[in-house]
């Protein structure tokens, strides 16, 4: 006699185990990111306009005396954020000591391809802005999200290698750490000198605990908070903080932090982010908006010198024998996977929200942003799809 399912397992067997299943699948974070810019895009053009922006910027100010964010935006981007810089800090001093990037030989190419992803976009957008008021953004179009490109490049199964998804994790990471450097240095206010001393002792003591005792999660939270605050007061972008933080985890607890936070970063603080930022109103003169020095400077910096920066620094770097084409993939592959690291979406719109404080400048930016994301996808796509055949083994 067959037996009645409980309540328990019928949740369980319907809702919960579905929903455990597409968190494992590589794509799914790119497929969130990508629903939740959707309803934003939605949201942002449509008669709940003014109360969606309104609820994401209203002045909520919890104990003034603190200098704390103010609203659930600033709190998005200038706290939780922390968060997934605090996540990216952890993945860059993984495969600086034990990955990708722990030798020279190893990190020779990516290294190389990313400092040409980076700096050929921005050169593309200071040659079309450098000039006008919109030069202060040159940092956006140098950004991978590292967790889109990725996702997207699983689509194609076997047909790309795993040598070359490899490469491009490890190029998107270096990626990411040449973007915190540029916020740090380029994107922070007026710094106060007493902040960023107390920050830097609190970091002086974290280390000391790490060295003598091994401190708790919980020691490492409450610290992480106090130079949070210090961060953020400092003048520096407060999501520094999440990387100073990160640097300082031992390496033995490097696997434990980011398996914790994988899935509340990419699951509920991105998707967050997506929704806060990407509510752009369409503009009637949407072919304006789109034909100003900024957009095209954005678009052409994403969609042409990404993958033209790092396919031309990988050869110079495997012509001169500095370095090795991954195995198994052809230059084809790439130039397609160059393109791919055109998808720039979260840190592209991060460093949108610290070049521009003009709301209408940052709706252009975020506009080309997503159309720069669009066309290198689907170039990214085909490139890979026509460039080999389908491989056996997978990432």
């Amino acid at each position: 006699m067959a037996t009645i399912p409980t309540i328990r397992q019928i949740i369980r067997k319907q809702l919960i185990s579905p929903i455990q299943e597409f968190i494992k699948d590589s794509r799914a974070v790119g497929i969130t990111l990508l629903v939740c810019t959707i309803i934003s895009l939605l949201l942002a053009n449509s008669q709940w306009k003014d109360a969606y922006v309104h609820f994401m910027e209203r002045e909520t100010h919890i104990l003034p005396f603190l200098h704390l964010p103010h609203s659930i935006l600033h709190w998005i981007n200038d706290g939780l954020m922390t968060v997934f810089f605090f996540l990216v800090g952890m993945e860059i001093k993984r495969e600086l000591l034990i990955g990708e990037l722990s030798s020279i030989k190893k990190a020779s190419l990516p290294i190389a391809a990313a400092v040409g992803g980076m700096l050929v976009p921005a050169g593309i957008y200071v040659m079309l802005n450098g000039s006008t008021p919109y030069h202060s953004g040159w940092g956006i179009p140098m950004a991978t999200d590292i967790a889109f490109s990725l996702g997207v490049a699983s689509l194609l199964g076997s047909r790309v290698p795993v040598t070359l998804k490899i490469f491009l994790m490890a190029l998107a990471i270096i990626d990411d750490l040449g973007a915190i450097l540029v916020i740090a240095v380029f994107y922070g206010g007026d710094i106060s000198w007493y902040y960023l001393l107390g920050a830097a002792v609190l970091l002086g003591i974290l280390h000391l605990l790490n060295k003598l005792r091994g401190n708790k999660w919980w020691v490492t939270l409450l610290i992480g908070l106090l130079v949070w605050y210090c961060i953020f007061n400092s003048g520096i972008h407060a999501t520094i903080a999440g990387v100073l933080v990160a640097f300082l985890v031992p390496l033995e607890r490097l696997s434990n932090y980011e398996h914790a936070l994988h899935d509340p970063v990419n699951f509920i603080i991105l998707p967050l982010f997506a929704l806060a930022n990407t509510a752009i109103e369409i503009p009637g003169n949407f072919s304006e908006a789109i034909t100003t020095s900024l957009s095209w400077g954005v678009l052409a910096g994403l969609v042409l010198g990404k993958p033209l920066g790092i396919t031309l620094a990988s050869w110079i770097t495997v012509a001169t024998g500095l370095g090795e084409r991954p195995s198994g993939t052809n230059w084809m592959q790439l130039i397609g996977m160059g393109a791919l690291a055109g998808i720039g979406f979260t840190m592209s719109i991060f460093i949108t929200m610290l070049a521009f404080k003009d709301p209408a400048t940052q709706n252009i930016a975020k506009l080309a942003i997503l159309i720069g994301a669009v066309v290198s996808v689907i170039a990214g796509l085909l490139l890979l799809y026509f460039s080999g055949k389908p491989k056996k083994s997978q990432l």
